[in-house]
């Protein structure tokens, strides 16, 4: 299974769409066989679910997410989990073992905003359309 994690320096990020980076591993028979960090692409709608699927990633674990990137993800057959909060070692872990179990999105509309990267094109009706 490949399996990508939002990443702010050694800790899942709570924001899916401006975290800084992605961890993608691969586990092969209960154990990490591959482990990268990849830069974020960019925050705009849709862009990270088509970056993710064109590595070949099959589940995102992440603090949250809003609604849009969730149906983005369900689109192209990826499992998003949700909820998941600590460092990225924990994560792993428990994904080798089975045991990571996703909960509430920690997303809330708006919430990421001065965190992280930036949306480059802004979709939502109440905010200004701006390019960076």
């Amino acid at each position: 299974m490949r399996a990508a994690i939002s990443t702010d320096g050694g800790f899942v990020s709570a924001h899916f769409g401006r975290c800084p980076s992605f961890t993608i591993i691969d586990i092969e028979n209960g154990k990490v066989a591959k482990k990268e960090v990849l830069d974020n692409p960019g925050h705009q709608p849709g862009l990270i679910p088509q970056f993710l699927h064109q590595k070949g990633v099959e589940c995102i674990i992440c603090g949250g997410m809003g609604m849009r990137a969730a149906g983005f993800f369900e689109e192209l057959g990826i499992q998003a989990i949700v909820g998941i909060s600590g460092k990225i070692e924990e994560a792993i872990e428990k994904l080798q073992k089975g045991t990571l179990e996703g909960g509430k999105s920690s997303c809330n509309p708006g919430a990421g905003k001065g965190y992280g990267i930036d949306k480059t094109v802004c979709d939502h009706p109440n905010e200004e359309n701006h390019e960076h």
